[in-house]
């Protein structure tokens, strides 16, 4: 029976503006609104009129445009897979960290490589004697990749591989670690990364420039389409993007530019858009944007839809968004760290509403170190409690009807397809990217956030907001990378004395000659070449003979850290500091003739820059003058490049855990060269347990996640005078 009572009359929204009006600052209503870093406008409230012009609020899970899900069913037949991103170490360690995680609820493979993989070099090549084995497990040959998967079953266990840069002797050697295992390639079942348009915006763990790049990715869709039917031959990735400093409009649009230019690169090989846009899948970060999360994500179905039909695709599957999904690992401080698993809860919540396919979750550790097991299985559990207590799984988008999300979905397609029409303006992604617009827009974006932060415009618990007195100890994880690139290395002689090398070098040559001609499927080339143990490095080179490897400008934006900044709302307390320490500044240049000169620099193959891009920018806002040093320098390249520039200190930003051989490197060097005048701070994820290691070496400064730049400009500026008065 339905109730009704007859004396209730609906409230208009004039009345509800009178009444909200009472307590909004200043009686206006629209000073409630939230503007969103993507420019947005979010109100307060929204009801049926915000919604009833929108084309596609009714639509349904599993049919165009898949806005509310890829599949009619989603979570209440088949929840998410399950996912735990790991490497470390040796093939060995990562190994028996999969099959525990297995073992523990844990439903695919998600492989994290060193960054000597990433570049194509191997485990004993001089430019990488920080980076074996750090922030990844070091692969050098199918001998590692045959250890990596030992017992874990193939073609049953799905396998996701970030890999960009080496992407084709990663993949053949897990196609021919499969094939020695017993399992064809048409039964794997996964995804390789694949996306090198993302690397040159954010991520930098490129080798070869965008053209031949591009080749490459044409060849491995191609291969694939045709031998592993099972698997994503690409996932095209915003998370990077996200985490360099990207708001969400900017993620989805670039990311959507991005996967157009593949399906072009495709279809330029004379491949039928139907026989492989089904296998291209996407991935995202999950931030703590709660509402534009999930927005974000139900607007990437209906744009990626809108793309493909514009290349008319007439398969269902070519038209359906599949996503894999991470919480945001930028998001985490190294303040109060426990903080972290509300973070990554209400993240993965987000991705979980926005309908994702699979999702790994982070460790609460990840801003301090590498994850330890007891961090990584708080993780896990994190999902298999949502997955198996709340009930959540139990309907299918229950956002949908909502007159805020309905609203906030088309309003979040309609600012990415703006950006998307920019893009096609230029000529396509790969001329946004080969031009720098699309780094420096990710980069003006970073450091607007981090000016909000610094200024205390966006609370962040524990850093900027209710700060603990004093910080717990927490067990941090520690790689002994000198013991892993012996071993390695040990491998590699070994591995080298037992193979046929003259049907390597063939194999080789063919590689040579097919980069070279342009003719020839590379995928294809490199799984002949694995089979007969040539290394990641050999066929790494046997390409960079012909493509060449890509060199970055270092250009910075200026101005954008100063604007954020300097504004009316920034706290008076907080605005003192700051023009006080540019004041400062000014006295030193006057007293010196000049101002404090830093070089910011990335040491080894860590090509993660936001930190060092968003700290170049705001130290020459505040009045240093800044030099950036190029991504992979040496220690001894670095060195040069200070002395030569005349600085006063080097700044190295560091994220991938070479901190403890790579910095004392560069103090001997500069010792070495006569110039030990010269300061040098660090800033980046530096476990505290190695805070008295990097001091005894030298350094005069530590400033982990969190820190204020201007708190460190000023230590900085402190430093330097101490030098000079010496």
């Amino acid at each position: 029976m339905t109730h009704t009572n007859p004396e209730f009359q609906p409230a208009s929204l004039d009345a509800w503006a009178k009444a909200a009006a009472k307590s909004a600052p200043g009686g206006d209503v629209d000073a409630l609104n939230w503007l969103t870093p993507d420019g947005i406008s979010v109100k307060p409230l929204y009801t049926a009129e915000d919604t009833k012009n929108l084309p596609y609020a009714n639509t349904l899970p599993g049919f165009e445009p898949y806005l509310r899900g890829p599949q009619a069913t989603m979570y209440a037949v088949r929840p998410w897979t399950i996912r735990q991103y790991a490497g470390f170490s040796t093939a060995e360690e990562s190994n028996a960290f999969y099959r525990k995680a297995l073992a523990a609820g844990g439903q695919g493979v998600s492989v994290a490589f060193d960054l000597a993989t990433h570049r194509g070099y191997d485990s004993d090549h001089p430019r990488v004697t920080g980076d074996v084995g750090k922030a990844g497990v070091a692969i050098d040959s199918v001998e590692d990749m045959k250890i990596l998967f030992d017992q874990i079953p193939l073609d049953k266990v799905s396998v996701s591989m970030t890999m960009n840069g080496a992407v084709l002797p990663v993949l053949a050697g897990y196609v021919v670690a499969a094939e020695e295992q017993g399992v064809s390639q048409d039964k794997l079942s996964g995804t390789i990364q694949n996306d090198i348009l993302k690397e040159f915006m954010v991520r930098n763990t490129y080798i070869y420039p965008p053209e031949p790049s591009m080749k490459i990715i044409g060849d491995i869709i191609e291969y694939t389409a045709k031998h592993m039917p099972k698997f994503n031959s690409i996932s095209i990735s915003g998370y990077h993007m996200q985490e360099a400093g990207a708001n969400q409009a900017l993620e989805l649009a670039f990311t959507l530019a991005d996967g157009k230019e593949y399906v072009k690169t495709a279809i330029a090989k004379g491949m039928d858009v139907d026989g492989f846009a089904g296998r291209l899948s996407f991935f995202w970060a999950i931030g703590m944007n709660f509402y534009l999360e999930v927005a974000k994500m139900r607007a990437a179905r209906l744009l990626w839809c809108r793309i493909m039909k514009g290349f008319n695709a007439k398969s269902p599957k070519s038209l359906m968004l599949r996503t894999h999904c991470q919480t945001s690992g930028w998001s985490l401080t190294e303040q109060d760290p426990y903080n972290n698993v509300v973070r990554t809860t209400i993240e993965a919540m987000a991705a979980v509403f926005g309908g994702t396919q699979s999702l790994h979750t982070n460790s609460f550790d990840e801003a301090i170190a590498l994850p330890t097991e007891f961090s990584s299985r708080i993780a896990r559990n994190t999902q298999l409690i949502i997955q198996e207590e709340t009930h959540i799984t139990n309907v299918i988008d229950p956002w949908a009807g909502s007159y805020m999300m309905e609203k906030l979905t088309q309003d979040m397609a309609d600012a990415a397809w703006a950006i998307i029409e920019e893009v096609e303006a230029m000529g396509g992604m790969t001329k946004a990217v080969d031009s720098g617009w699309a780094k420096l827009k990710i980069e003006a974006a970073a450091a607007e956030k981090q000016a909000r932060i610094d200024s205390g415009k966006d609370v962040i618990v524990g850093v900027n907001k209710y700060k603990l007195k004093t910080e717990d100890a927490i067990d941090a994880r520690d790689i002994d990378n000198v013991a892993v690139r012996d071993s390695q290395i040990a491998r590699l002689n070994a591995i080298k004395q037992q193979r046929d090398a003259a049907r390597v070098q063939q194999a080789l040559q063919a590689i040579e000659e097919a980069a070279a001609s342009g003719n020839g499927n590379l995928l294809d080339l490199s799984i002949k070449a694995v089979r007969a143990r040539a290394t990641v490095g050999e066929i790494s080179d046997a390409m960079e003979k012909s493509f060449g490897r890509h060199r970055a400008d270092t250009q910075k934006v200026t101005g954008v850290y100063a604007a954020a900044f300097d504004t009316d709302t920034t706290a008076g307390d907080t605005m003192d500091y700051w023009n006080a320490l540019k004041a400062e500044i000014e006295e030193f240049a006057t007293a010196q003739g000049r101002r404090p000169r830093v070089m910011i620099s990335k040491l080894g193959q860590d090509g993660h820059d936001r930190g060092a891009k968003v700290v170049a920018t705001a130290f020459a806002d505040l009045g240093f003058d800044v030099d950036m040093g190029p991504l992979f320098q040496t220690p001894e390249e670095c060195a040069r490049q200070a002395i030569e520039n005349d600085v006063h200190a080097v700044g190295v930003s560091t994220l991938a855990a070479g901190h403890k051989t790579l910095v004392p490197a560069i103090i001997a060097e500069l010792r070495k060269q006569g110039a030990d005048d010269i300061i040098v701070f660090v800033g980046g994820v530096v476990p505290r347990q190695d805070y008295d290691f990097l001091y005894q070496a030298g350094v005069k400064g530590i400033y982990g996640p969190g820190t204020p730049i201007p708190v460190s400009a000023r230590d900085v500026l402190a430093q330097i005078k101490k030098a000079l008065s010496h």
